[in-house]
């Protein structure tokens, strides 16, 4: 592309590349879900065909590393870099083992740079990092697992349970998710500080969102501003009235959909998000909520407490998607949660002292809020003794979960 003789055969270079890349994308990960809903669609019809199935393992990190390929490929292809002519600095920036498989997705423009410069260790930037890693094994081995315990317990026997049960089960996957993610990307982030490389922000508190277009600002930030800046604005933004508003916000919510998983249910998830998002999108209201919510205060004021439940509440059904097995088992489960069992005592739930620890995890993450990470201010000011305190209890419950809770997380086999 950069030695293109004519803008034709640089845009031939690039959508050459393109292809190449969510080819790769579309044969491992979504060649069955297509080749399956062709057969469904046509025994519909009366005709039935045998199409063969592609029996692989997927390759770890497919997802991440095609959208960092794709957004090198586009940053050159708009003349924001220049091709990087090093195999080994290009192949780091693709592989950079702390975000290959869960993120977040960086950008060349970001990360290159920083790869190529000498870089020596910076001793308050280990700290932190090793701070922020703390906080990350902590959500991903005592909040993440323990939830996801319960949570799969419900999801797999859901025709089984009260609407009380449904609703906690619903409850413990939206805490099991945020805390499976954002712990990842705390100790991606925390992990290349060691190195000197500052990786992007990731998650921002997004459950203290107080509408749809907020969450979206705060939850897995660097792959929203990554359809935003590749997608979005390409097919036009916001710039072409309120249809083409509308249309490209479906567009980007249900290709994300797909991104996240094949199936259906992925897909309705995206959809889902775009119809919650379209009052912001329509009354353009999507950019009022900039700030972290209660910035400077203690606590949120009512109508803040009210938004923050109202956009959990829409976010937590578009998770019930998300989470079950089928289209028709997660509206059984939503049909299940309005019944007349919805205030009954559940059926089953976490021991009182994962409660009592998810209760305080959602304490500290209030408090800590206006930082990067829940704990990078928290106890900055305290004395060493309670300081070193909060610490040990975190990494106690940490190596008390690790071992009971069976964790297969990535970071162990390190």
């Amino acid at each position: 592309m950069a030695e293109a003789s004519t803008p034709r055969s640089k845009k031939g270079w690039f959508w050459l590349s393109v292809l190449v890349n969510l080819g790769f994308l579309g044969v491992f990960k979504y060649y069955n879900f297509f080749g399956q809903s062709f057969v469904d669609m046509f025994s519909h019809l009366g005709v039935h065909l045998q199409l063969s199935t592609i029996n692989v393992i997927l390759p770890v990190g497919i997802s991440f590393y095609t959208f960092h390929g794709l957004s090198y490929v586009i940053d050159i292809y708009k003349d924001r870099i220049k091709p990087e002519r090093n195999f080994i600095d290009y192949s780091l920036f693709v592989s950079f083992f702390p975000l290959l498989v869960a993120g977040p997705i960086e950008r060349a423009t970001h990360l290159l740079p920083q790869l190529k410069k000498k870089r020596y260790f910076d001793y308050s930037k280990a700290i932190d990092g090793l701070r922020q890693i703390l906080w990350g094994l902590f959500k991903k081995v005592v909040i993440a697992d323990n939830c996801a315990e319960y949570a799969n317990l419900i999801f797999n026997h859901s025709s089984n349970y009260s609407g009380s049960s449904l609703v906690l089960g619903a409850l413990l996957f939206a805490f099991q998710i945020y805390c499976d993610f954002s712990g990842y990307s705390d100790i991606a982030i925390g992990t290349a500080k060691l190195f000197g490389i500052d990786l992007l922000r990731n998650f921002a508190f997004p459950y203290f969102s107080r509408d749809i277009a907020e969450f979206w600002r705060r939850w897995h930030i660097s792959l929203s501003s990554w359809f935003k800046d590749y997608l979005y604005i390409p097919l036009g933004g916001s710039k072409g009235g309120l249809w083409m508003r509308v249309r490209n916000t479906f567009i980007i919510f249900i290709v994300s959909g797909f991104w996240h998983g094949a199936n259906w249910t992925f897909v309705i998830w995206g959809a889902l998000n775009a119809l919650f998002i379209m009052p912001s999108i329509i009354f353009k209201t999507n950019r009022s909520n900039l700030e972290i919510a209660a910035k400077g205060k203690s606590l949120p004021s009512l109508r803040e407490l009210f938004d923050i439940l109202l956009t959990f509440s829409l976010t937590l059904i578009a998770w019930i998607f998300f989470r079950s097995a089928s289209v028709g088992q997660a509206l059984q489960i939503i049909g299940g949660i309005f019944s007349k069992d919805l205030f009954k005592m559940p059926q089953t739930s976490p021991r009182p002292v994962i409660l009592v620890i998810i209760i305080l995890f959602v304490i500290i993450e209030w408090i800590g809020r206006e930082g990067r990470y829940a704990i990078e201010n928290v106890g900055i000011r305290w004395t060493p003794v309670l300081r070193w305190s909060f610490y040990s209890f975190i990494i106690v419950c940490i190596g008390m979960y690790m071992q009971t809770s069976g964790s297969d997380f990535i970071y162990f086999q390190f």
